[in-house]
């Protein structure tokens, strides 16, 4: 069968009926232990001083040092400083009151000669009480409206003295500097949470619901993360929906950014319930992460897990990322070291792809060094691992041309050019610097995959732009023409004011979303005024998926920054037919206001329409949320669909990169939909099983298969609508997959107490 033969055990089929059960935890293995131990030590040694959301100890810190200064205006900037980390260390009252009491101090003493800091006081207080009235109503009182832009009757705040009190801040705010928008959005938000808007917004400050219309009608989808016990309340992370031990469930496995968050395993009970499996699993001691993808490095058909740490710290966060390998039987083990792939550099993105067509998936990780490092020390060069096939890696980026130093935040691999090898796309968040990099395969000749070279094509592409200062990134093909297309979202320098300023149509200084379209000859063009996606949107996490069937490909968008101001709502996009998108996200009821981060679409339920997961939070320390799940209410209607699991033999076992084709009948004619094989978005990561929706087919014609290694172009007919199936490279038949719907219990009792996480 070539380089990726599989285990001699079928791990498609379904494990035996005790993987469903509770059962006492193994003991770790070794490997795990050494690297749970790592992590605790080099976090343990960490200077607060270089990270920034160490909120509790950076807070302690500036409390010491004030006690050693005796004179007021010394004191000042230390006291501003200190209430900030209070309140971003989640101790809102005590902040709040440090606030108070340094005002108290200034008036006593005559007032302040900077003219800027009774302002900036008042907004930090404002800011201050909107996070109180956030934990008194929207964590400690949560429903399933909670937070959910433009608020409905059941999100207003039962306990309104944050939002009140915020309220008359930020009207004085902008009664002394009109042109403060930032202060003029949150004051409309808080109006919001109190039930108030828009009625008693004064009408020069308002910003009217017409601004936040959906441009097309859907469904609402309802947030049921809290029914199913996986509203997990904790900062941001990373999210993989897919199924873990091939039972047929798609099981949820999450992590967070705080320095001592567990990594979670939550097991699919198939009957609507999930297991919190973390301890059973054998991952406690693996903390901390922005990002989590899977894959199967091994050919082994189990899905293995890829955790990302240090993000946004530079040197403070010069942590091991964690290879965790599925041991086919409820458990993983830590392999990061055995396998080669053990360094200390901050990152939160990566790319798993067969460069080389050996059947063996690769790694590219991108990491993040400062734009103005202070020596060579501080350069965190990205990383281009080679799969050996034999369980190791070997580090080949700079002989690849790949060794990059740049502040890289996405990247993603598709064959653009339809040449037979994946390329590299890389998201930076510095001016100008994205790259595009072609695979130009084998050096003289070569065939050893550590001899490859890869070219940077960005100008000859036609993707070169000044001015982008870009997060994340993905390719897919949005108008179903058979060549990957280019997406990459803003992350310019900006404050939750040019969100106002956006959806008023006034100038701001954010980057916007682009949309860049294949011609089918090595460039792109930028269509993103022509797709209607010309807007702001200072997107972290994000995905895309289907929606409503139609088999063209929307897409979601998380938004934030650290800022407890930064109060924007996700954003839904619909595909119109390949031509436009169109914002949808009222309609849907899926504009979180919190911060949003790796974004799954997957059909948890079965039922063959796409579902959202959402993983909630900020970075610092007090900005914990519940994460959000959106049940799809059926939103295609009667419109067709199909699942397929995709399996290798030449190419790798998972299947990555391989494009397939689904040409449907309807009655309207032949039509032609594409999908390639992959995890999604840079930042969440959807199934690999691939969920297809197929519009008003009214039967399927063939499924053609495009696969990455063998080259093999595969056509399977005899498939039908609404069906799932497993392909295997190179057999003619296709085996049905039965599917067990799943009925979500949704007045259930969580399965949780929603405690704020911090370990287990």
């Amino acid at each position: 069968m070539g380089a990726a033969t599989p285990a001699t055990n079928d791990p498609w089929c379904a494990l035996s009926n005790v993987l469903a059960s509770a059962r006492p935890a193994r003991p770790q293995a070794a490997s795990t232990l050494r690297m749970a131990e790592r992590l605790a030590q080099l976090i343990a040694r960490t200077d607060p001083g270089l990270n920034p959301f160490m909120n509790d100890r950076l807070a302690e810190n500036l409390k010491k040092t004030l006690a050693s200064i005796p004179r007021l205006e010394d004191q000042v900037n230390l006291r501003v400083q200190l209430g900030k980390q209070l309140l971003q260390a989640g101790r809102t009252e005590e902040g709040l009151k440090e606030i108070q009491n340094l005002e108290s101090a200034i008036a006593a003493a005559g007032g302040s000669k900077d003219p800027r800091l009774r302002p900036d006081l008042r907004i930090l207080k404002a800011i201050g009480l909107l996070r109180q009235g956030e934990v008194e109503n929207c964590l400690t009182n949560h429903n399933a409206q909670s937070c959910l832009f433009p608020l409905q009757p059941a999100a207003y705040h039962q306990l309104p003295r944050g939002s009140r009190g915020a309220a008359v801040l930020l009207a004085e705010q902008v009664k002394e500097f009109p042109n403060d928008l930032s202060a003029r959005w949150l004051l409309n938000l808080a109006h919001m949470t109190l039930g108030e808007y828009p009625d008693k917004v004064p009408s020069s400050l308002l910003i009217p619901p017409a601004a936040f219309a959906s441009e097309y009608e859907m469904p609402r989808f309802p947030d049921v993360a809290g029914a199913l016990g996986l509203d997990v309340d904790d900062l941001a992370g990373g999210c993989i929906l897919d199924d873990f031990d091939n039972d047929g469930f798609i099981d949820l496995v999450s992590s967070s950014y705080r320095m001592d968050g567990q990594l979670r395993f939550f097991h699919n009970d198939g009957n609507g319930r999930f297991t919190d499996r973390t301890r059973e699993a054998g991952l406690l001691g693996l903390i901390h992460g922005l990002n989590i993808q899977q894959t199967d490095y091994n050919n082994d058909g189990w899905l293995d897990i890829w955790v990302m740490r240090g993000a946004w710290m530079e040197k403070a966060g010069r942590l091991p990322n964690s290879l965790l390998r599925n041991n086919g039987d409820g458990t993983f083990t830590d392999v990061t070291e055995e396998a080669g792939l053990l360094s200390f550099y901050p990152t939160q993105t990566s790319t798993w792809f067969d460069y080389d067509g050996d059947g063996w998936l690769d790694l590219f990780i991108g990491n993040e060094s400062p734009s103005q490092p202070q020596s060579s020390r501080d350069f965190h060069p990205s990383e281009l691992y080679h799969n050996n096939g034999n369980g190791t890696f070997t580090e080949c980026a700079a002989a690849s041309g790949l060794g990059l130093r740049r502040f890289v935040k996405g990247v993603t691999s598709a064959d653009y050019d339809h040449d037979g090898r994946p390329d590299l796309y890389i998201s930076c968040r510095e001016k100008g610097m994205n790259m595009l990099f072609h695979n130009d395969g084998p050096d003289g000749g070569s065939t050893n995959g550590s001899r490859w070279r890869f070219t940077d094509v960005t100008r000859k592409a036609g993707l070169y732009d000044a001015n982008l200062i870009t997060f994340p990134t993905w390719f897919f093909d949005y108008d179903n023409d058979g060549w990957e297309d280019l997406f990459v979202s803003g992350y310019g320098p900006c404050d939750v004011g040019d969100v106002a300023a956006d959806y008023l149509g006034l100038p701001h200084a954010g980057t916007l979303l682009s949309l860049f379209r294949n011609n089918h000859n090595g460039t792109f063009s930028n269509v993103t005024v022509a797709a209607r996606l010309n807007r702001f949107v200072l997107t972290m996490g994000c995905n895309f998926g289907d929606l409503d069937n139609d088999g063209w490909l929307d897409m979601y968008l998380g938004t934030g920054n650290p800022d407890f101001a930064m109060l924007a709502p996700n954003r839904m996009f619909r595909n119109a037919g390949g031509k436009f998108f169109q914002d949808v996200t009222t309609a849907t009821g899926t504009g979180h206001l919190q911060k949003g981060h790796a974004i799954a679409f997957v059909d948890l339920d079965n039922d063959g329409d796409q579902d959202i997961f959402a993983d909630m939070g900020g970075a610092y320390v007090g900005d914990n949320y519940r994460d959000a799940f959106f049940l799809n209410p059926g939103a295609g209607g009667t419109n067709r669909w199909i699942k397929l699991r995709l399996e290798g033999t030449r190419s790798n076992r998972a299947a990555i990169g391989t494009v397939i084709k689904v040409t449907v009948a309807t009655p309207s004619g032949s039509r032609d939909i594409y999908k390639t094989v992959n995890s999604g978005g840079s930042f969440g990561s959807n199934p690999l099983k691939q969920e297809i929706g197929l519009g008003n087919a009214t039967a399927i014609t063939a499924v053609e298969l495009f696969w990455p290694a063998s080259g093999l172009r595969q056509r399977l007919s005899g498939l039908e609508l609404n069906r799932a199936y497993r392909l295997r490279e190179g057999d003619p038949a296709p085996l049905v997959l039965e599917l067990k719907k799943i009925e979500f219990d949704l007045k259930a009792s969580p399965a949780h107490p929603h405690l704020r996480v911090s370990g287990l």
